[in-house]
Protein backbone atom coordinates (compact mmCIF):
# COMPACT_ATOMS: atom_id res chain seq x y z
CA UNK A 1 0.00 0.00 0.00
CA UNK A 2 1.40 3.39 -0.97
CA UNK A 3 1.56 6.18 1.59
CA UNK A 4 -1.03 8.15 -0.38
CA UNK A 5 -3.42 5.18 -0.40
CA UNK A 6 -2.83 4.63 3.32
CA UNK A 7 -3.63 8.25 4.17
CA UNK A 8 -6.70 8.09 1.95
CA UNK A 9 -7.86 5.05 3.96
CA UNK A 10 -7.42 6.95 7.24
CA UNK A 11 -9.32 9.93 5.87
CA UNK A 12 -12.18 7.69 4.74
CA UNK A 13 -12.39 6.04 8.18
CA UNK A 14 -12.56 9.45 9.87
CA UNK A 15 -15.21 10.78 7.49
CA UNK A 16 -17.29 7.61 7.76
CA UNK A 17 -17.20 7.83 11.56
CA UNK A 18 -18.22 11.49 11.50
CA UNK A 19 -21.20 10.71 9.24
CA UNK A 20 -22.24 7.71 11.32
CA UNK A 21 -22.26 9.74 14.53
CA UNK A 22 -24.06 12.77 13.07
CA UNK A 23 -27.62 11.50 13.72
CA UNK A 24 -26.85 10.37 17.28
CA UNK A 25 -28.67 12.42 19.93
CA UNK A 26 -26.68 12.23 23.18
CA UNK A 27 -29.63 13.08 25.44
CA UNK A 28 -30.78 15.98 27.59
CA UNK A 29 -27.56 16.20 29.58
CA UNK A 30 -25.84 17.46 26.42
CA UNK A 31 -26.83 20.83 24.98
CA UNK A 32 -24.10 21.15 22.34
CA UNK A 33 -22.05 18.59 20.42
CA UNK A 34 -18.82 19.49 18.63
CA UNK A 35 -17.50 17.45 15.70
CA UNK A 36 -14.01 18.66 14.72
CA UNK A 37 -13.94 16.10 11.91
CA UNK A 38 -16.55 18.33 10.28
CA UNK A 39 -15.71 22.00 10.88
CA UNK A 40 -11.95 21.38 11.38
CA UNK A 41 -11.61 18.78 8.63
CA UNK A 42 -8.82 20.58 6.75
CA UNK A 43 -6.69 20.72 9.89
CA UNK A 44 -7.49 17.11 10.77
CA UNK A 45 -6.69 16.02 7.22
CA UNK A 46 -3.31 17.73 7.50
CA UNK A 47 -2.75 15.78 10.73
CA UNK A 48 -3.69 12.47 9.09
CA UNK A 49 -1.20 13.22 6.31
CA UNK A 50 1.60 12.90 8.89
CA UNK A 51 0.71 9.28 9.73
CA UNK A 52 2.78 6.28 8.69
CA UNK A 53 2.02 2.59 8.56
CA UNK A 54 3.41 0.08 11.04
CA UNK A 55 4.33 2.46 13.87
CA UNK A 56 5.62 1.08 17.12
CA UNK A 57 2.43 2.21 18.87
CA UNK A 58 -1.05 3.52 18.28
CA UNK A 59 -1.68 5.94 21.13
CA UNK A 60 -5.38 6.06 21.90
CA UNK A 61 -7.17 9.02 23.46
CA UNK A 62 -10.79 9.24 24.57
CA UNK A 63 -12.39 12.29 22.91
CA UNK A 64 -11.62 15.97 22.18
CA UNK A 65 -11.00 18.52 24.89
CA UNK A 66 -12.64 21.98 24.65
CA UNK A 67 -9.31 23.78 24.28
CA UNK A 68 -7.56 21.02 22.35
CA UNK A 69 -9.00 19.07 19.45
CA UNK A 70 -12.21 21.12 19.56
CA UNK A 71 -10.07 24.11 18.55
CA UNK A 72 -7.44 22.53 16.30
CA UNK A 73 -8.84 19.27 14.92
CA UNK A 74 -5.86 17.34 16.36
CA UNK A 75 -5.96 14.84 19.27
CA UNK A 76 -4.59 16.44 22.45
CA UNK A 77 -4.39 19.49 20.19
CA UNK A 78 -3.09 22.25 22.42
CA UNK A 79 -2.82 25.24 20.07
CA UNK A 80 0.84 26.11 20.56
CA UNK A 81 1.98 22.49 20.31
CA UNK A 82 0.00 21.84 17.14
CA UNK A 83 1.24 25.02 15.50
CA UNK A 84 4.88 24.73 16.54
CA UNK A 85 5.65 20.99 16.85
CA UNK A 86 3.19 19.52 14.32
CA UNK A 87 3.34 22.43 11.89
CA UNK A 88 -0.43 22.78 11.49
CA UNK A 89 -1.81 26.28 11.88
CA UNK A 90 -5.00 26.57 9.83
CA UNK A 91 -8.00 24.68 8.51
CA UNK A 92 -10.63 25.33 11.20
CA UNK A 93 -13.97 26.88 10.24
CA UNK A 94 -16.76 28.07 12.51
CA UNK A 95 -19.17 25.26 13.46
CA UNK A 96 -22.87 25.85 12.90
CA UNK A 97 -23.61 25.59 16.62
CA UNK A 98 -21.51 26.40 19.66
CA UNK A 99 -22.09 26.83 23.36
CA UNK A 100 -21.71 30.50 24.38
CA UNK A 101 -19.15 29.51 27.00
CA UNK A 102 -17.21 27.29 24.59
CA UNK A 103 -16.62 29.22 21.34
CA UNK A 104 -14.44 27.73 18.62
CA UNK A 105 -11.67 30.21 17.88
CA UNK A 106 -9.40 27.76 16.12
CA UNK A 107 -5.75 28.72 16.19
CA UNK A 108 -6.69 32.11 17.64
CA UNK A 109 -7.71 30.39 20.89
CA UNK A 110 -5.59 31.72 23.75
CA UNK A 111 -6.55 29.02 26.27
CA UNK A 112 -3.99 26.27 26.69
CA UNK A 113 -5.20 22.68 27.13
CA UNK A 114 -3.08 21.28 29.94
CA UNK A 115 -3.49 17.66 28.80
CA UNK A 116 -2.28 18.53 25.31
CA UNK A 117 0.58 20.67 26.54
CA UNK A 118 1.78 17.83 28.76
CA UNK A 119 1.28 15.14 26.12
CA UNK A 120 2.84 16.83 23.09
CA UNK A 121 5.49 18.45 25.27
CA UNK A 122 6.71 15.01 26.28
CA UNK A 123 6.63 13.75 22.69
CA UNK A 124 8.65 16.74 21.52
CA UNK A 125 11.23 16.25 24.25
CA UNK A 126 11.53 12.53 23.48
CA UNK A 127 11.49 12.60 19.68
CA UNK A 128 12.67 16.10 18.84
CA UNK A 129 10.84 16.37 15.52
CA UNK A 130 7.38 15.45 14.28
CA UNK A 131 8.94 13.18 11.64
CA UNK A 132 10.65 11.05 14.28
CA UNK A 133 7.46 10.92 16.33
CA UNK A 134 5.26 9.76 13.45
CA UNK A 135 7.76 7.08 12.47
CA UNK A 136 7.15 5.61 15.93
CA UNK A 137 3.55 6.47 16.79
CA UNK A 138 0.21 7.92 15.86
CA UNK A 139 -2.55 9.33 18.07
CA UNK A 140 -6.20 8.50 17.42
CA UNK A 141 -9.11 9.66 19.55
CA UNK A 142 -11.60 6.84 20.09
CA UNK A 143 -14.53 9.27 19.83
CA UNK A 144 -14.22 12.41 17.68
CA UNK A 145 -17.09 14.25 19.38
CA UNK A 146 -16.99 16.65 22.33
CA UNK A 147 -20.11 17.03 24.47
CA UNK A 148 -21.03 20.15 26.44
CA UNK A 149 -23.57 20.54 29.24
CA UNK A 150 -25.86 23.53 29.67
CA UNK A 151 -23.38 24.94 32.19
CA UNK A 152 -20.57 24.73 29.64
CA UNK A 153 -18.94 21.79 31.42
CA UNK A 154 -17.32 19.06 29.37
CA UNK A 155 -19.14 15.70 29.37
CA UNK A 156 -17.05 12.62 28.66
CA UNK A 157 -18.49 9.74 26.60
CA UNK A 158 -18.87 7.48 29.63
CA UNK A 159 -21.38 9.99 31.09
CA UNK A 160 -23.66 9.93 28.03
CA UNK A 161 -27.08 8.21 28.58
CA UNK A 162 -27.01 4.50 27.79
CA UNK A 163 -29.06 4.46 24.56
CA UNK A 164 -26.84 6.99 22.81
CA UNK A 165 -23.68 5.64 24.44
CA UNK A 166 -24.24 2.20 22.90
CA UNK A 167 -24.56 3.70 19.41
CA UNK A 168 -21.45 5.81 19.93
CA UNK A 169 -19.48 2.84 21.24
CA UNK A 170 -20.39 0.62 18.31
CA UNK A 171 -19.45 3.25 15.74
CA UNK A 172 -16.20 4.25 17.46
CA UNK A 173 -15.14 0.64 18.06
CA UNK A 174 -15.67 -0.18 14.38
CA UNK A 175 -13.62 2.82 13.33
CA UNK A 176 -10.82 1.93 15.75
CA UNK A 177 -10.76 -1.60 14.39
CA UNK A 178 -10.40 -0.24 10.86
CA UNK A 179 -7.58 2.09 11.93
CA UNK A 180 -5.70 -0.76 13.57
CA UNK A 181 -6.16 -2.93 10.48
CA UNK A 182 -4.86 -0.34 8.04
CA UNK A 183 -2.14 1.06 10.32
CA UNK A 184 -0.83 -2.28 11.65
CA UNK A 185 0.83 -1.00 14.86
CA UNK A 186 2.88 -3.27 17.12
CA UNK A 187 0.86 -2.25 20.16
CA UNK A 188 -1.98 -0.04 21.36
CA UNK A 189 -1.41 2.29 24.32
CA UNK A 190 -4.49 3.78 25.92
CA UNK A 191 -3.98 7.23 27.40
CA UNK A 192 -6.10 6.60 30.47
CA UNK A 193 -8.19 3.61 31.56
CA UNK A 194 -11.17 4.41 29.34
CA UNK A 195 -9.05 4.34 26.19
CA UNK A 196 -7.17 1.25 27.39
CA UNK A 197 -10.48 -0.58 27.85
CA UNK A 198 -11.63 0.44 24.36
CA UNK A 199 -8.38 -0.92 22.95
CA UNK A 200 -8.82 -4.22 24.79
CA UNK A 201 -12.42 -4.51 23.61
CA UNK A 202 -11.54 -3.91 19.96
CA UNK A 203 -8.29 -5.85 19.64
CA UNK A 204 -9.57 -8.97 21.46
CA UNK A 205 -5.98 -9.85 22.46
CA UNK A 206 -4.71 -9.85 18.86
CA UNK A 207 -1.94 -7.42 19.86
CA UNK A 208 -0.62 -5.97 23.13
CA UNK A 209 -2.66 -3.23 24.80
CA UNK A 210 -1.10 -1.06 27.51
CA UNK A 211 -2.01 2.06 29.46
CA UNK A 212 -0.34 5.27 30.54
CA UNK A 213 -1.70 7.79 33.01
CA UNK A 214 -3.94 10.41 31.41
CA UNK A 215 -2.34 13.89 31.60
CA UNK A 216 -5.57 15.65 32.62
CA UNK A 217 -5.20 18.21 35.43
CA UNK A 218 -8.43 16.73 36.82
CA UNK A 219 -6.35 13.71 37.85
CA UNK A 220 -4.54 14.20 41.19
CA UNK A 221 -2.00 11.57 40.12
CA UNK A 222 -1.25 13.43 36.88
CA UNK A 223 -0.57 16.59 38.88
CA UNK A 224 2.14 14.78 40.82
CA UNK A 225 4.66 14.69 37.99
CA UNK A 226 2.78 13.32 34.97
CA UNK A 227 5.79 13.27 32.66
CA UNK A 228 7.94 11.28 35.06
CA UNK A 229 5.21 8.68 35.52
CA UNK A 230 4.34 8.55 31.83
CA UNK A 231 7.96 8.05 30.80
CA UNK A 232 8.23 5.10 33.19
CA UNK A 233 4.99 3.57 31.87
CA UNK A 234 6.02 4.08 28.24
CA UNK A 235 9.34 2.39 28.98
CA UNK A 236 7.62 -0.51 30.76
CA UNK A 237 5.49 -1.34 27.73
CA UNK A 238 8.42 -1.03 25.31
CA UNK A 239 7.37 2.14 23.54
CA UNK A 240 10.30 4.15 24.92
CA UNK A 241 13.72 2.71 25.64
Amino acid sequence: MTRVAFQRHLATIAQDLSRELKPVRPGRVVTCTYDPLDYAWKAHRAYLALARRRPRALLLGMNPGPFGMVQTGVPFGEVDAVRRFLGISSGVAAPLETHPKRPVLGFECTRSEVSGRRFWGLMERVFGTRERFFRSAFVWNWCPLAFTARSGANITPDKIPAAARVRIERACDRALGRVIEVMDPRMVIGVGAFARDAGLRVTKATLPVHMVLHPSPASPAANRGWERQARAQFRACGFLT
